[in-house]
């Protein structure tokens, strides 16, 4: 009787010879760990295959944005019957590692690299009539950009008894910063159920604020390339002392006001006292006045021959502003 090979035993002949005869499989081996090179720095994005070079070879290098699918890559570079076409907006950027690349390595050497290139990258090789595999590689890459200076801001009530929360946030920085604040000075550290803090968001919330709470807080913010920092003064009030202070200004100036009024009261008394008294206006007739109208005196002698008074030829006439005839007595 003769013998057949079962199924499973047919189906294991068959792989072996699909994957030992020449130009049927193509194998792309890329690293299983994400790769990353600092900003402006030169990257090697590792890609190698195993397969029977034909003249039906090519390799194809494609990216894609963080967060979209990977219908959506856009071509980097294109290696086809022995040329090498760079595409897209990386084409002065990228180029092969081994040219031509037809000795196993495909390796993407990308320099100076920017932040816009962190995504994930497609090795992708072709070699008709090898179609076992797809032939294609995943790499995740990202470009590591120190933190930028972070800002510092505050909200909340500001008093004593209330809470306040201090927020720092970089607008740049890859990996994500982590956030770290501290209370600098001299003055005691808030006690730390009162200090809570969330190193991803860059939050710091303070409850339960006291006087010690005022001072300078130093937020840091540090990822694998470096850190920056910014600070911002907090200051807690105490609205007790603010109403002792306005009742002590109010009763100040209520002193100065009345300090005010009575000196110039006395001022005024003192100017009352040096005026002279008031004195009479009118005019006093006396005995030897001058009738209103006579322009010079009478001269009166005794004529002892006549015992008549009568005005001598010498002596001067009394006119009178309304005759001038000389008038006798």
């Amino acid at each position: 009787m003769a013998w057949f090979p079962g199924p499973f035993l047919c189906w294991a002949l068959l792989g072996f010879v699909y994957t030992s005869a020449p130009g049927l499989a193509v194998e792309v081996k890329v690293p299983a760990e994400p790769l990353s090179a600092p900003v402006g720095n030169t990257a090697e994005l590792t890609c190698s295959y195993s397969t029977s070079v034909g003249d039906n070879f090519a390799l194809e290098w494609s990216f894609v944005q963080p967060g979209k699918p990977i219908s959506t890559s856009h071509p980097i570079l294109y290696f086809t019957n022995g040329h090498l076409y760079p595409i897209g907006s990386m084409a002065k950027r990228a180029s092969l590692l081994q040219s031509p690349p037809t000795r196993g390595v495909a390796t993407l050497r990308l320099s100076d690299v920017h932040p816009s290139d962190t995504g994930t990258y497609l090795c992708q090789v072709n070699n008709p009539p090898d179609f076992y595999t797809n032939g294609l590689g995943l790499i995740n890459f990202t470009v590591l950009v120190p933190p930028s200076s972070p800002l510092c801001t505050q909200s909340g009530q500001t008093s004593v008894g209330g809470s306040a929360a201090l927020r720092c946030s970089s607008s740049k920085g890859a990996p994500r910063p982590v956030y770290n604040w501290v209370h600098l000075g001299s003055s005691p550290t808030p006690s730390p159920g009162s200090m809570v803090q969330d190193e991803v968001s860059g939050q710091l919330i303070l409850t339960n604020l006291s006087l010690t709470s005022s001072g300078t807080y130093r937020c840091v913010a540090t990822n694998q390339l470096g850190s920056a920092s910014c600070e911002l003064t907090l200051s807690v009030t105490d609205p007790s002392k603010g109403r002792v202070a306005g009742a002590l200004i109010g009763i100040l100036l209520g002193v100065l006001l009345l300090s005010v009024a009575a000196f110039c009261l006395v001022r005024l008394q003192k100017e009352r006292r040096k005026r002279p008294k008031e004195t009479y206006g009118g005019s006093e007739l006396r005995e030897d006045a001058i009738a209103p109208g006579i322009s010079e005196q009478t001269s009166v002698r005794d004529d002892s021959s006549n015992g008549l008074l009568e005005t001598p030829s010498s002596a001067s006439t009394v006119t009178t502003t309304k005759s001038k005839f000389p008038m006798v007595v």
